[in-house]
């Protein structure tokens, strides 16, 4: 399956990239192809909406979203969850997807 990783990440510690790694990688090891936002190049512009773009084609790109502890209290996962849903997509916590970050 195709998974991209959505969470929190504006105001966290190290952006969060911790807890994107190590999902990236439980669920990698069970064998999922991943997109991990947190690999993401910096776009030129530099900006939140920047990320947003290459997000907004990630997630139409994929089978299903991994949800992170505390996306929905980031404005971008919601909008994240909310193209996954309005597009069909599966969306799941992560402890659901039988891993633990």
């Amino acid at each position: 399956m195709k998974i991209y990783i959505a969470g929190p990440m504006t105001g966290r510690p190290e952006f969060n990239y911790p807890a994107f790694h190590q999902a990236a990688a439980l669920l990698r090891a069970n064998g999922h192809a991943v997109i991990n936002p947190a690999e993401n190049p910096a776009p030129a512009c530099g900006s939140w909406l920047g990320y947003m773009r290459m997000s907004v084609a990630q997630v139409a790109s994929v089978d299903c979203l991994v949800m992170l502890p505390g996306w929905a209290f980031s404005k971008g996962a919601r909008i994240e969850y909310l193209l996954a849903r309005l597009l069909g997509l599966g969306v799941k916590s992560l402890k659901k997807m039988g891993a633990r970050a």
